[in-house]
């Protein structure tokens, strides 16, 4: 262990878990932090290797992926710092959104929320598998960091077995909420990921000019039994939200 002026790392020799990836968690931890936010250079890889008693290639490896992931901006004769406004999600481990943003010590609120029952479309009844008339319920979301701004728009439409009603308190962890209060557990994410252009509409919601690139994802939502209990449909400020994917051989 060493102490440096502005936080503390930690390696464990011992642990199972490779070095890299050790010091990477810690670079996620320390790029978190207000001056490095504010653009602060990180330590320079030298530096971190010789506090921790590591490689400089191990660190490399480690500040590589945080670059990949367009968390890290890495410079010749100038170094590294983090990347302005740049938020990412893995679609290695599903989770809610709000719990992935507090793993990252990110505070974010709802600028506007919406909740109401309709008559869903020809595509959602078929995927719940309801009849033509049956209402459901639709969750729309305009979120973002603290005093920072929407960044992204999500409509959530729910199967009619979720007992959802206007009255929940949507302001909870979404998840959490339908496990505690209505005993749905969300067990599989199935999701599609696009790229299109702002229209008014987002323009205006997130933002943005009209004809930027937007991120867009389809979310299917299953019970342990692979029910479909929700459909989500997001819209992510292609230039705030990078979507990162880990595969595995």
């Amino acid at each position: 262990m060493y102490e440096h002026t502005d936080m503390e790392f930690k390696i464990d020799h011992n642990s199972a878990i490779p070095l890299h990836v050790q010091v990477e968690e810690i670079l996620r931890k320390m790029i978190q932090k207000p001056e490095y936010q504010e653009g602060k250079l990180l330590p320079n890889e030298v530096d971190i290797a010789k506090k921790l008693g590591i490689s400089r290639s191990t660190v490399r490896q480690a500040t590589s992926k945080l670059v990949y992931e367009n968390l890290l901006i890495r410079k010749k004769g100038v170094g590294t710092r983090v990347a302005k406004n740049n938020i990412t999600t893995k679609l290695k481990k599903w989770t809610s959104f709000t719990h992935e943003m507090d793993e990252k010590g990110m505070v974010f609120r709802n600028y506007s929320l919406k909740v109401n029952y309709i008559a869903p479309d020809a595509e959602i009844r078929r995927l719940f598998g309801i009849k033509e008339g049956e209402k459901i319920l639709k969750l729309e979301r305009l979120r973002g960091p603290e005093h920072k701004g929407p960044i992204v728009y999500f409509i959530s439409y729910f199967h009619p077995r979720t007992k959802l009603t206007p009255e929940d308190d949507f302001t909870k962890p979404l998840y959490e909420m339908l496990e505690h209060d209505h005993h749905i557990v969300a067990a599989v994410s199935k999701e599609g990921i696009s790229a299109i252009l702002a229209d008014a509409k987002l323009s205006k919601l997130l933002n943005v000019k009209v004809g930027d690139p937007i991120l867009f994802r389809k979310r299917i939502v299953c019970d342990p039994g692979d029910r479909p209990f929700e459909y989500n449909i997001g819209y992510y400020r292609a230039d705030r939200f990078t979507y990162t994917i880990d595969i595995e051989r």
